[in-house]
């Protein structure tokens, strides 16, 4: 495990959990360049300690996988240590800053025949996981994902940081090219956006809706898509799935009898498990994992293009002039 911040260490905390329940994985070693914090997290979950990847790999030479959970700036220069070592990693998402490093990721992972997942987390929630056999032809996305304020992950704006889980989960539902984007967003309390209001149309004809904010008096996470003859409701911190569709489908009546809403069965279990497992196998099997580093790359892209959009926007109305 490489970076033992919040959420690295929930990383440590499941490949234990994994070990000590009998899955073929043993954690061996936590890396920071807080070498405290990493002795502290290694005691807690028993391994070892690093600086740096170059004192893991040289020590463990066995290391087959790792979890890179590092600033969005160095994703690309640690993946890459660690995959000229032989080892395969899944990054946390964003996948990079920019486009180019995320090529030089994809390209890579390619020629080092080494397995690269991004941690999109949301695509292994109980509930999208429920959603997606439901797919039919999604015409109109409506999604709010609201966070109170705090200090992590200030290096990149809401778009990278928050709105970027919707972006992966849409682009993966809807499987059609972005056609436009429209969008604003303001810096609140820091020098990034923090508040953002996106509107993507896709070449199938589908829009979609996406409202991101980590300036919120409350948490948020909801995503609503409407498609012929049905609507579908998905609270991703609930892991609930609420199904109206009209007509003969199964289900119980509304308040009108020609509606009837159906509530899909979810499989519980915590994500960030979901998807370690899911990365574990896609390295056991040499498989291509749910979302691969090309995934990654695709929800990077439509996600730059927001910002650039965002920046149009702020220059035309001169929101410098009014800050």
């Amino acid at each position: 495990m490489v970076g033992v911040g919040a959420f690295g260490r929930n990383h440590a905390r499941i490949y234990h959990q994994l070990a000590g329940q009998g899955e073929a994985v043993r954690l061996v070693g936590v890396v920071d360049p807080d070498v405290a914090r990493a002795d502290a997290v290694a005691a807690e979950f028993g391994c070892r300690g690093f600086g740096s990847v170059e004192q893991l790999v040289t020590t463990h030479s066995e290391v087959q996988a790792a979890s890179v959970a590092v600033p969005t700036v160095l994703h690309l220069e640690t993946a890459r240590g660690l995959m000229e070592a032989g080892v395969d990693v899944l990054v946390e998402k964003p996948l990079a800053p920019s486009l180019a490093e995320g090529d030089e990721l994809v390209g890579l992972a390619q020629s080092l025949n080494r397995i690269g997942q991004v941690g999109h987390l949301e695509r292994f929630n109980p509930a999208v996981r429920a959603t997606a056999p439901l797919i039919t032809q999604p015409m109109f996305f409506e999604v709010h994902r609201l966070s109170v304020f705090t200090p992590r992950s200030l290096d990149v704006d809401v778009i990278l940081d928050l709105m970027i889980h919707d972006l992966d989960v849409v682009l993966w539902l809807v499987k059609s090219p972005v056609k436009e984007i429209r969008a604003v967003g303001l810096p609140i309390l820091s020098g990034k956006a923090d508040i953002a209001n996106v509107r993507l149309e896709f070449e199938s004809g589908c829009v979609a809706n996406f409202t991101a904010s980590r300036v919120s008096t409350e948490r948020v996470r909801k995503l609503r898509f409407f498609q012929p003859r049905q609507y579908v409701s998905l609270d991703y911190s609930r892991q609930e799935v609420l199904v109206f569709s009209v007509g003969e489908a199964e289900g119980t009546p509304s308040v009108n009898p020609q509606i009837k809403v159906a509530k899909p069965a979810i499989v519980t279990e915590e994500p960030l498990r979901a998807e370690l497992r899911s990365f574990l196998e896609a390295v056991r099997t040499r498989s291509k994992p749910l979302v691969s580093f090309e995934g990654g790359r695709r929800a990077l892209a439509v996600a730059l293009d927001i910002v650039a959009a965002i920046r149009q926007h702020g220059q035309k109305v001169r929101l410098e002039q009014l800050r």
